[in-house]
């Protein structure tokens, strides 16, 4: 899950120049509506790049599976690295097409954004958005970033919240994919919204299996994982609340290079957004992670549970 592949050609690319309003917004599920003019082109087949953990890689195969009953040639190009590596990698033209989260992308291009709202954040990604690139309409599903502790730990500390933490400052240790310590939803946001001061900083994964073994063994006391993760309940962790929203609305979104942001695509995902939910979502995570198995055929199974395949 954590592998990193390295692609030709793909740090060509490796900073994302100013941002760029495009045309229009698009905030319904239905398929409608452009980012751009249009003028994309699907023909030539669509290369999907997924980022370095199991959900992503998961969506970047659904959304194969959706377009290949559409008709169109897909390549799949499975951890890729953080979103540091794949934008670049879309705007260069190594991918074409990315499973994205409406609020980590938002916080991505515009870190002082302060749309929570799902069809808010849409239209502000829209604006935010470099010049060549689009979203499309935003899923049922979504996944939040959380801030977990044990059960043991949340005791310890009278921890039920997010604001919690300032009581405890100097105390704690925060475990978390290495980028997490420069994003808002991380290290900066706890500490601008929740005047929060960490013991420190431990890079490790995303949601994978060096935060989460850190995070049994008492070697951080909160990680940051993902709603979506089984291993939440399975272990009977605390998600700690946020009452001032530092987290915001997380449905899953398509971010698509306008070369090839043609009609058939839009319909096949728009199609997959309103299938899939988080419930399912959760569980595609819960094969791959616990019971091991492959996320193209996981993805490709439920696809043709739920008619998006043959």
């Amino acid at each position: 899950m954590n592998r990193r592949t390295v692609l030709g050609g793909l740090f060509a690319a490796a900073s994302v120049p100013a941002l760029s309003a495009c045309a229009s917004g698009v905030t319904s599920l239905d398929g409608s509506g452009s980012a751009s003019g249009g003028g994309g082109s699907s023909k030539g087949g669509v290369t999907i790049g997924t980022a370095n953990f199991t959900e992503n890689q998961v969506l970047g195969y659904l959304y194969a599976a959706a377009l290949k009953q559409a008709g169109v040639k897909v390549t799949v190009r499975p951890n890729l690295g953080t979103r540091e590596i794949v934008i670049p990698a879309l705007r260069s033209g190594d991918i074409d097409l990315l499973p994205e989260y409406q609020g980590a992308l938002l916080n991505y291009l515009d870190p002082k954004a302060t749309a929570a709202e799902e069809g808010a954040m849409q239209n502000a990604l829209t604006l935010a958005l470099p010049k060549g690139l689009q979203i499309l309409p935003y899923g049922a599903a979504e996944d939040s970033d959380a801030f977990v502790v044990t059960r043991e730990t949340a005791k310890k500390y009278g921890l039920t919240s997010l604001a919690d933490l300032k009581k405890q400052n100097g105390k704690l240790v925060l475990g978390a994919a290495p980028e997490v310590k420069k994003r808002r939803v991380g290290a900066v946001g706890l500490k601008d919204v929740y005047g929060v001061d960490l013991k420190e900083f431990k890079s490790l994964d995303s949601d994978g299996p060096l935060v989460k073994g850190a995070l049994k063994k008492g070697d951080v006391d909160v990680a940051n994982l993902f709603t979506t993760d089984t291993d939440i309940e399975a272990n009977d962790w605390v998600v700690l609340a946020d009452p001032a929203n530092l987290i915001p609305s997380q449905h899953i979104v398509p971010l698509i290079a306008d070369r090839k942001a043609d009609d058939t695509v839009r319909k096949a995902l728009a199609r997959l957004g309103n299938v899939l939910t988080t419930a399912q979502l959760t569980e595609l995570n819960r094969l791959v992670d616990k019971d091991k198995k492959d996320p193209e055929e996981v993805a490709d199974d439920y696809a043709k549970r739920h008619g998006l395949a043959e």
